[in-house]
């Protein structure tokens, strides 16, 4: 068995179904190794992808997604792919080959220090010296990027290594790693705190992120929501935890948030923020989350805890386990007027809302980005997939997404041009069953739309929806309010023609070019199992309010 027939070995011990890639000669010999095995693998067109595609398969299928590719501008270009994993927490090991162990730090052709250059960009990485080596690192990169705050963890594996051959091959069961011991189980000590400060308070909120995605907590945090009678917000990431519909849930916080969740925020007596970061996108000014309050923080990371903001309570373990312990506790008596006042607020903002929209109908017959993406919404398979782009789209997404059954994603930390496309590509391979939408701006369509060649190639359905606006609309939006509108580098032109491009990719053709014209070509486009390309014209001079 060579190193390379041991790294393969591995991944089907891990039960890896797809890696995502793009070979060169320092990665082949596992490429090669990989044709004696069911394990699929899929040929992004550009590096990048394969990290964005291996991230959508983790969120949806809840198991490390894999990537693979060369030394040199193979292993340079998918760091993009790993910290946007990385600022997510999203689990993915990403494999590099290498050039010869011998020649390392000789600058020979397509050398790169992979491992130095994503230190601050992965939670763990490794340089395989040894084939020897190879069972024991794939067993600890696995657990590593799945368990605790998950993340990326690199493998660099130079090519004399995945040739060598190994003496013998053992894989590990178990993970000794002494230095790593991730905290599962919440602190009852702090739990009970928890509740009695829940007891006294009579304006609590419970704040959720990413994080309960990552627990597979979801249903659990609605059932604690309802025997608590506790009304609930999300960060951007949490977005989906809650359906839209249920009348404890308030809306995403933050600068792009809903009136009413930020409002619920601010007058709160209680906080509990539960799988989420007190960063800036969620929270503008984090000492004002403790001021007057009893803020309770729940993370799977300790070093999370206290960064931004410090709790009265802070409380470090798994959500999912910890919110067993929740509903074990005793339910309360409720908080009707809290509740009701919230509502309220809600209504008011809705009802703002509605009236904004018919004037914005009134005044102009070019689509409505809001009016599109919640009828899109609405109209999608209630276990459907949605896929936010970065960008305008991403903004108007957020405030209009209807969350029945389905799940939301996007890149939120790092906020990624070009996720989208590729990380549909994974979220479809990991649940083939289930409708898969693409919502993406022109400036990040042309980042990623190379990849409607691996759709095509592989068969894969995704719908894809493009707001065109001919320009960079986010950033245009802040040269327009902040710099008094002076326009710089923001005009994309017209180009490409996108009813040319999906000819020439083989997929069916749409577009929306009036209000009226919404409901039935969004119908048209989301029927049957095939990829479909939407494009929906829209004013540039629209802003994100």
């Amino acid at each position: 068995m060579t190193g390379a027939d041991a790294m393969v070995k591995c991944l089907e011990l891990e039960r890896v179904e797809y890696v995502f890639g793009y070979p060169g000669v320092a990665i082949c010999p596992f490429y090669d190794s990989i044709l004696k095995t069911e394990i699929r693998t899929v040929l992004v067109r550009t590096e990048q992808s394969a990290a964005h595609a291996a991230n959508g398969y983790a969120r949806i299928s809840g198991r490390a997604g894999v990537a693979a590719v060369t030394s040199g501008p193979g292993a340079t270009n998918v760091i993009t792919g790993i910290a946007t994993a990385f600022a997510d927490s999203i689990p993915i090991v990403v494999i590099t080959g290498q050039v010869d162990s011998q020649l390392l730090g000789s600058d020979v052709f397509q050398e790169a220090d992979i491992s130095g250059a994503c230190e601050s960009f992965v939670k763990y990485s490794y340089i395989v010296r040894n084939a020897e080596e190879i069972p024991r690192i794939m067993r600890e990169a696995f657990y590593l990027a799945n368990s605790g705050r998950k993340g990326p963890v690199l493998i660099d594996v130079p090519v004399d290594v995945q040739k060598a051959e190994l003496k013998s091959f053992s894989y590990p069961r178990e993970h000794r790693m002494r230095t790593y011991r991730p905290t599962v189980e919440g602190n009852m000590v702090q739990i009970k705190k928890v509740f009695h400060r829940l007891r006294e308070a009579k304006r609590p909120i419970l704040c959720v992120g990413g994080g309960i995605f990552l627990a597979g907590a979801a249903q659990k945090l609605r059932a604690f929501a309802k025997k608590q009678g506790l009304p609930v917000v999300s960060t951007m990431m949490g977005i989906g935890a809650m359906e839209s519909s249920d009348p404890l849930y308030f809306g995403m916080v933050g600068n792009n948030g809903k009136s009413c969740g930020n409002r619920a925020m601010n007058e709160a007596d209680m906080i509990i923020m539960a799988g989420a970061r007190a960063a800036d996108r969620s929270i503008s000014q984090p000492d004002l989350i403790t001021e007057n309050k009893t803020f309770v923080h729940i993370d799977v990371d300790p070093a999370e805890i206290g960064k931004n903001a410090g709790p009265e309570i802070p409380l470090v373990g798994d959500l999912s386990s910890v919110f067993d312990k929740f509903l074990e506790q005793e339910g309360g008596e409720g908080y009707g007027d809290w509740l009701s006042l919230l509502s309220d607020y809600r209504r008011e903002e809705e009802e703002r809302e509605e009236e904004r929209l018919q004037e914005r109908l009134r005044l102009s017959d070019l689509p409505s980005p809001e009016l599109l993406l919640r009828e899109l919404s609405l109209k999608m398979r209630e276990d459907g997939i949605y896929i936010a782009d970065v960008g305008q789209n991403q903004l108007w997404s957020c405030g209009s997404y209807r969350m029945r059954g389905g799940r939301f994603l996007t890149s939120g930390g790092m906020g990624t041009m070009g996720y989208s496309i590729p990380a549909s590509i994974g979220a479809k391979l990991a649940a083939p069953k289930r409708q898969v939408v693409s919502v993406i701006g022109d400036g990040g369509f042309q980042m990623c739309m190379m990849e409607l060649a691996t759709l095509r190639q592989y068969g894969i359905a995704v719908k894809i929806l493009v707001l065109k606006n001919q320009t960079l609309g986010l950033v245009r939006q802040y040269q327009h309010f902040v710099l008094g509108d002076r326009y710089s580098m923001t005009e994309l032109g017209s180009d490409p023609e996108l009813s040319k491009l999906s000819e020439a990719y083989h997929l069916r053709y749409l577009s929306i070019r009036k209000n009226e014209e919404i409901s039935e070509k969004l119908s048209d486009f989301l029927r049957g199992e095939d990829s479909a390309l939407l494009e929906c014209v829209i004013d540039p001079d629209e802003v994100v309010r």
